[in-house]
């Protein structure tokens, strides 16, 4: 815009000068009693914000911050698995041969946390196809327990 075209709108050079002198005047005086208002908005914005993820995830609130990253879900879905095998091991109906099959899926969720943990440094191609392949090897797991619980 030139200048010509930015007067006929009204601001000019001294006009922008009286506001600039007004906002060095006010902001100071406004400052004090905006900024707890704001920090106290921030940290309401944020709370809000780790309730989604939490509910997002399907973990309590206080559990969000051990699943970060690009694999979160799976973290947080390997923890559900983790917790049913805790609950398959103390069913009613729990046998030898569910006490195997909980040790070997043990074992196996570690190594899908490894690889998850591993694929966060991958680029997005290689990182997408080993959060499909881990995925595929929990909905299996998951399927197992639900079957071995009755469900």
């Amino acid at each position: 815009m030139s200048r010509n075209k930015a007067e006929s709108k009204g601001l000019t050079p001294k006009k922008a000068r009286n506001a600039v002198s007004v906002a060095k005047i006010v902001v100071p005086a406004v400052a004090p009693v905006l900024a707890p208002v704001a920090v106290r908005a921030a940290g309401a914005v944020r709370e809000a914000y780790d309730r989604y993820q939490a509910r997002r995830l399907g973990v309590p609130v206080a559990r969000l911050s051990e699943f970060t990253g690009r694999g979160a879900h799976l973290l947080a879905r390997i923890a559900g698995v983790h917790e049913a095998l805790a609950d398959l091991r103390k069913a009613e109906r729990h046998t030898g041969e569910d006490e195997k099959f909980a040790a070997d899926a043990q074992a196996t969720l570690e190594q899908l946390t490894a690889a998850v943990r591993a694929a966060e440094r991958m680029p997005a191609a290689r990182r997408k196809s080993a959060h499909q392949a881990v995925a595929g090897e929990l909905e299996q797991l998951e399927s197992q327990i639900l079957r071995r619980l009755g469900v």
